[in-house]
């Protein structure tokens, strides 16, 4: 089965900064777009930020300019670097993949881990 893996939440106070990492492990062909999103309370999970295998990336225009997505893999990890946090980035932070799990399938797989929460404060 493939498992994703979040680290790296925690309590930061505003202007902080962490540094979030999701690992994927199982039995797969390859892992190819990462994101990460994110659930506060009262609303939608959103996207915050997402990369292609090959180093595209994309954010939401609330993070743009502070988070920075990058990914390793070799470690089949990604990995959201937060800076210049705000209280409005408190939530649960979701990584997600879309995996090819085998060469028979026509098509990848979208995997989630079970989030990692995020507090930001004064």
């Amino acid at each position: 089965q493939v498992q994703l893996v979040e680290s790296g939440g925690g309590l930061a106070q505003y202007g902080g900064s962490l540094r979030l990492s999701c690992a994927a492990s199982g039995t797969l062909v390859r892992i190819n777009a990462m994101g990460w999103y994110r659930q506060a309370p009262g609303k939608q999970r959103e996207l915050v930020a997402t990369i292609s295998r090959g180093g595209s990336t994309n954010y939401a225009e609330s993070v743009k300019g502070r988070f920075t997505i990058s990914r390793d893999n070799a470690k089949n990890t990604v990995y959201l670097q937060m800076n210049s946090l705000k209280a409005e980035d408190t939530a649960v932070y979701f990584c997600n993949a879309m995996i090819l799990r085998s060469y028979y399938d026509d098509s990848d797989y979208s995997y989630w881990g079970r989030g990692t929460q995020v507090t930001v404060s004064s």
